[in-house]
């Protein structure tokens, strides 16, 4: 039976691939769930999701659910190893092109009144360790052959 369509399996031995450290993978599949869960959020929850969108953007339902579909498409595609790297970057430059929604929900913050100001703020670094999990995740090294 052919493995060849499984995105964890070789195809060559039909034994899962093992690339990458063991929390280079923690990291890949809580990013994967950060991802999915986020796109299904903008789906879900699209007026509200407009409602951080900066007013200098036009149509913020239609930006939510683009960025929702590329959050997904992304999500997929780390799960896919000739599509990691590709995946890991793009959804890199998906949160820098988002970063500035959730410094406008900072700034507009009396409208979220069931969010904690401090969480607000505390998201803004924690965006950084995002940015640092998606790429260290994402960039699984090959397996190194040694000749001696």
């Amino acid at each position: 039976m052919s493995t060849d369509y499984l995105p964890f399996v070789s195809a060559e031995s039909g034994r899962p691939v093992q690339h990458g450290t063991r929390w280079q993978r923690v990291a890949l599949w809580f990013v994967f769930c950060w991802f999915l869960f986020g796109g299904l959020a903008h789906f879900a929850f699209t007026d509200l999701e407009a409602r951080i969108v900066p007013p200098q953007l036009p149509d913020a339902q239609d930006v939510v659910l683009i960025t929702g579909f590329f959050e997904l498409a992304g999500a997929f595609g780390l799960l896919l190893p000739w599509t990691r790297r590709v995946a890991g970057w793009a959804l890199f430059l998906l949160t820098l092109a988002v970063t500035p929604a959730n410094i406008y929900m900072l700034h507009i913050h009396d409208q979220f009144p069931a969010v904690p100001v401090w969480l607000l703020w505390l998201r803004l670094p924690l965006q950084g360790v995002l940015l640092w999990l998606i790429v260290w995740g994402s960039r699984w090294r090959r397996a190194v052959r040694r000749r001696y």
